[in-house]
């Protein structure tokens, strides 16, 4: 017989693609970044194709990858559901959405608040926009998920309040008020985007996109290029690298709410709640001492 595949190696695959890259695949998984790589080459030795390929700082699926992909969601879910009826299913895991970035340096720390508050849950986290998290829990394909506020009519509670900064390279200036100002941002659909193009409108300022990036790694990158200005919300104050633009009019903070499907137990989503709005209050408590900071959240 020849080689087979691994249904752990295969959930390890599923988790790289929804969780958005090895760390933080293994941040939800709970093991080491190592392991996570070791069954990825696993899988490559079984399928006798690179499955990933390295661009830079990120990393993305081959076509011998995304086809991987769709058969071990195919694979697994037989494999759930059979167990399922032998009566030997595993517990349902409760997935938590959020969006990119809004555990950066801290996911780890921001998934074991979570399941020291739900410690009869199983968490899975998935990092994705706010628009997407938002439709998914409306679906019901999402148990709750962690949005910025920007995105209209959600509900749902506020854990958070993360203020909105002006961010561009060290010694990086606003030009006169005859020349565009560069702006870097997120690909539309972006309600941050808008409301800083308004903004700088407003001012006297035309607005030139320099860079549009899918992910806030890539806004972060191109305003220490110097290639412009960004308006993002953080938590942990300036990230590295960047300094706030100061003579620009500060912006109201943005909310970071939880919101959650029809139908879940509320004393899931209280106890949830509460332990994110005390993991976000001791993060702002921290940020004050803290000399090297990250951002948390994508615009949508």
């Amino acid at each position: 017989m020849g080689a087979l595949l691994d249904l752990v190696q295969l959930r390890t695959f599923v988790a790289i693609a929804e969780c958005g890259g090895f760390g933080r695949a293994a941040s939800a998984l709970r093991t080491s970044q190592p392991t996570v790589s070791q069954h990825v080459r696993s899988l490559e030795r079984v399928i006798g194709q690179p499955l990933v390929e390295r661009t830079g700082r990120s990393t993305r699926f081959t076509l011998a990858g995304e086809a991987l992909l769709v058969e071990a969601r195919r694979l697994l879910a037989v494999h759930d559901e059979a167990m399922g009826r032998l009566g030997a299913e595993r517990p349902a895991a409760l997935s938590v959405g959020a969006v990119e970035h809004a555990g950066y340096a801290a996911l780890p720390d921001l998934l074991g608040a979570l399941m020291s508050a739900l410690p009869a849950q199983d968490v899975v986290f998935r990092l994705d926009r706010s628009t997407t998290l938002a439709e998914a829990t409306m679906r019901g394909t999402l148990d709750m998920a962690l949005i910025l506020g920007v995105v209209p009519n959600v509900g749902g509670r506020q854990v958070a309040t993360l203020p909105l900064r002006w961010l561009g390279a060290p010694g990086w200036f606003l030009p006169p008020p005859d020349r565009p100002v560069p702006l870097v941002a997120f690909q539309e659909p972006c309600s941050l985007r808008g409301q800083a193009v308004r903004v700088l409108e407003r001012l006297g300022w035309s607005v030139r996109i320099t860079t549009e990036a899918t992910n806030l790694e890539g806004v972060l990158a191109a305003a220490r290029a110097r290639l412009g200005l960004a308006l993002l919300p953080t938590a942990y104050g300036v990230p590295d690298g960047l300094e706030e633009i100061a003579p620009l009019p500060r912006q109201e903070a943005v909310g970071l709410r939880l919101v959650s499907r029809q139908g879940l137990d509320p004393a899931i989503e209280a106890r949830a709640g509460e332990a994110l709005n005390a993991f976000f209050s001791s993060v702002a408590r921290f940020s004050g001492s803290r000399s090297e900071q990250v951002p948390i959240g994508n615009s949508n």
